[in-house]
């Protein structure tokens, strides 16, 4: 049992790190990343569609997103949900495809963004850490309902620590991989 505490904490908390890193590559960075589009959904014959399951997206160069619907009639309404998106972008059509000019950032859009991914990063910490002291709640419940030594719990409860300490330094070196660069 006390195996399965700490792979089900291991897995929960490489889906808070998972969980985070999808989280970050939604962050407009002034490039065009075609992953900042996947949250919009538009209305396709009377159901929401993700944008991606009713267009081809694809990134010609490197501030450009250019969007192919399957079908003519989605241009206005898939012109309508990015706006709606309120990702701050301006499609334009040239009657078969979408275009997404992806703007260069100010001064003063980089600093937000920046505070913006250490707060993502912040949270998926707290996330790991949450799933520590669950986990170790847990191990002491357990020890105490099924009288295990306290020798054989301390070392469960130093696993989980280094388990933790593990995933935070992951999470640190995905902050690094994804802050905005000036030059963005």
């Amino acid at each position: 049992m006390l195996k399965d505490i700490y792979n089900n904490a291991n897995e929960r908390m490489d889906q808070a790190i998972e969980h985070s890193r999808v989280e970050l590559s939604k962050v407009r960075t002034g490039r065009a990343n075609p992953d900042i589009l996947n949250s919009i959904m538009v209305e396709y014959y009377g159901s929401m569609m993700p944008l991606n399951q009713v267009s081809t997206i694809s990134v010609p160069e490197p501030r450009l997103i250019t969007l192919q619907p399957f079908e003519k009639i989605l241009i206005p309404i898939i012109e309508k949900a990015i706006m709606d998106s309120k990702l701050g972008l301006t499609p334009n059509n040239n009657g078969n495809t979408i275009l997404v000019p992806i703007p260069s950032l100010s001064e003063e859009r980089r600093k937000d963004l920046i505070k913006y991914v250490h707060q993502l990063i912040e949270d998926g910490r707290i996330s790991i850490r949450n799933i520590r002291r669950d986990s170790l709640h847990e191990t002491k419940d357990f020890g105490d309902s099924e009288h295990i030594s306290e020798d054989e719990i301390h070392r469960q409860e130093t696993e989980i620590q280094t388990l933790t300490d593990n995933h935070v330094k992951l999470l640190n070196t995905c902050l690094l991989y994804t802050s905005p660069s000036p030059r963005d």
